[in-house]
């Protein structure tokens, strides 16, 4: 069966991308480094799309990334799935780096190394497949350089990963919505919650005696 026209939102990281597919064809899409203001950006982007980027199905990027743009993300396309009775579904993030690299290069092993928060890197490995190899982990740059061990590294993070364990090779990239026909369909979940990766910063204040 051919899969539903497919509204896909990321804007975990800096970069901001909608696309809206049919099956492994992007019929529009939109990629944008932003740093900031994806709240301003994301729903003009979508309604730029043909026919407003209305789909019978909505996938959102849920991190890991900044917790704001997750947060945006997610909130948007929970609103536009009750708004146009869509069903909504997630996906990691560092899984979709993965699928881009899949796209252009075929199926090899790759580590993803994305910016963190407090100066740590998201980390994971996945394999010929697009699955999954390893948990998500947030490390230090140090740390992180000897956990992750394919050669080909990719992500915001990864030629700084690369020259910090002093082999292999590097390919820097931001999520791109375009790749969501690359993903393997196991990693889509109906559990639509944010992925943050590490604890808040911010803890509850300790009751008082």
């Amino acid at each position: 069966m051919e899969s539903p026209r497919t509204l896909v939102i990321e804007c975990a990281t800096e970069a901001c991308s909608i696309a809206l597919v049919e099956g492994e064809r992007v019929v529009a899409h939109d990629h944008r480094v932003l740093g900031r203001g994806h709240a301003e950006q994301l729903v003009p982007m979508i309604a730029a799309l043909p026919e407003r980027g209305k789909a019978a199905r909505i996938a959102i990027s849920l991190g890991p990334g900044s917790f704001t743009g997750v947060r945006i993300g997610v909130a948007t396309g929970r609103a536009l799935g009750v708004a146009w009775g869509a069903h909504v579904v997630g996906f990691p993030t560092l899984a979709l780096v993965a699928a881009m690299v899949r796209r252009e290069h075929g199926n090899q092993p790759v580590g993803v190394a994305m910016t963190g928060g407090h100066g740590e890197w998201f980390v994971q490995e996945f394999d010929t497949g697009g699955l999954p190899a390893t948990d998500l982990l947030s490390l230090p740059p140090e740390a992180a350089a000897r956990e992750l061990r394919p050669p080909l590294v990719a992500g915001s993070q990864a030629e700084p990963l690369v020259a910090a364990r002093g082999q292999g090779s590097a390919l820097s990239l931001l999520p791109d919505a375009s790749a969501f026909s690359a993903l393997p369909t196991m990693l889509l979940t109906d559990r639509v919650a944010p992925i943050y990766g590490r604890a808040p910063d911010a803890r509850p204040a300790a009751p008082r005696p």
